[in-house]
């Protein structure tokens, strides 16, 4: 038997600055049927997210948002911000403005796209009205006649782009993985140590099972058996160092962590304690946070810290505090330069990846959610009692829960937070995210 878990393409966003890269992204995204919440802590300003059309998934890339852009060498700046991403990419999306008309720029950068071979899907923004179609003409200078007309803010053409879009995805490449293994991936910022935690690993037990390149370009798979139990890391640190594009390297790293994320079980969110938690550590946390994988926070070179007997206390708060929304995960401090408290991760991971495939029975699920709910009930919704009816385990890995009621919009975020604490005080679920799923009953 095995599991088969699939690399996710990836589509970029690129074009000269405002021509609305930013405003498409978020129309994009906005597309997303995906569950909305308020989690607390959790950070929004994403230049990077998974989207879906029509049941095919991608992750979208917004190369507007990394790097502020002068008037000076737009060209050049253009290039090192997007560079990345299009190495990086499936499939291009170059976007135009036809409020502003062709430029010298566009013809610039788009034969700069041509060059890497990749499908590039033309389109033309801010065509607001029908009588504003004649302005995608000018756009033929460009030596192609594959120009799609849209309007980012008002919605035109963006279901047109997007199945363009998705007629050059490639299909899905397939990831084989016995059922035995636990998928682990490491992520974090480039120097945080990930290569250097997994090699510690391998040097101290020696005895991996195989070590090679992995099924992307930027990762590595180490296949990894200890006391007979088999182990998948995937290590993200391959990321290609290119000439002038150093200065945006470290925000082009989440797109490698989302791509591991979607082939493990467990993160391991390597955080530099020299360095304390940055915004970018907590983008990286959100991401696997918001991909339901059971995480744990690892906080690596804590030979390098000046110690104390509050330190570790301190530090464990302030990671809490940081990321709140995660605070279901365990913090531990290691080092993979002199091995400190590496052998403690994997009775951590084993126990982890219990809980995050735990599964409960239906009726002692409905007995639980019960006793929840009648000790504290949810506010009324229009002058009307929120009932509770029947709940319901739809899935595990991450454990996912249906509650059925009979008015799913009256009941506020903290409730949904008070009954995911119930559940947890009740069955654990050590290490791993909860996804509890509203619906009315009708």
């Amino acid at each position: 038997m095995k599991k088969n878990k699939k690399e996710i393409p990836v589509v970029a966003i690129v074009g000269r600055p405002n021509v609305g890269k930013s405003a498409l992204f978020n129309k994009i995204i906005g597309q997303r049927k995906a569950i909305v919440n308020d989690t607390e802590g959790l950070t929004r300003d994403r230049n990077y997210n998974r989207a879906s059309f029509e049941g095919k998934d991608f992750i979208l890339i917004d190369t507007g948002g990394f790097e502020p852009v002068s008037k000076d060498n737009i060209l050049m700046q253009v290039k090192e911000q997007a560079q990345l991403a299009i190495d990086e990419s499936d499939i291009i999306i170059f976007l135009c403005d036809g409020k502003t008309g062709i430029t010298n720029d566009d013809i610039e950068i788009f034969n700069f796209l041509r060059k890497t071979e990749k499908p590039i899907v033309v389109s033309i923004n801010k065509i607001d009205d029908s009588k504003h179609k004649e302005r995608v003409y000018d756009f033929y200078k460009l030596g192609t006649d594959q120009l799609l007309a849209i309007s980012a803010e008002h919605s035109i053409g963006i279901s047109d782009l997007l199945n363009t879009v998705c007629n050059f995805l490639p299909d899905y490449k397939e990831i084989k993985y016995p059922d035995t293994y636990i998928r682990v991936s490491v992520v974090g910022r480039p120097n945080v140590g990930k290569s250097s935690l997994i090699n510690k690993i391998i040097n101290e037990k020696r005895v991996l099972v195989d070590k090679s390149p992995g099924t992307t370009r930027d990762s590595i798979d180490t296949y990894f058996k200890r006391d007979e139990k088999e182990f998948l890391f995937i290590d993200t640190a391959g990321i290609r160092r290119k000439g002038r594009v150093t200065n945006v390297l470290e925000k082009y790293c989440v797109i490698m962590a989302l791509k591991s994320l979607e082939r493990s079980d467990i993160a391991l969110i390597l955080i530099d304690a020299t360095d304390g938690i940055t915004a970018q550590d907590t983008k990286i946390a959100g991401y696997a946070y918001e991909a339901g994988k059971a995480c744990i926070i690892v906080v690596n070179k804590w030979d390098l810290v000046e110690k104390d007997n509050k330190t570790t206390g301190a530090y464990t708060t302030e990671i809490k505090n940081k990321l709140k929304y995660l605070s279901f995960a365990p913090v531990i401090f290691v080092s993979a330069e002199t091995g400190q408290r590496i052998n403690k991760l994997f009775p951590l991971i084993e126990e982890i990846f219990k809980e995050y495939n735990k599964k409960l029975s239906t009726s002692k699920l409905n007995r639980i959610i019960k006793k929840i709910w009648d000790k504290r009930h949810p506010s009324s919704y229009r002058g009307k009692a929120v009932k509770f009816y029947y709940s319901t385990q739809i899935k595990s890995g991450p454990p996912t829960f249906l509650i059925f009621v009979n008015y799913s919009k009256g009941i506020h975020f903290s409730y949904m937070r008070y009954i995911e604490n119930g559940l947890r005080n009740e069955f654990g679920f050590f290490g791993t995210p909860l996804r509890i799923l509203l619906r009315d009953r009708r």
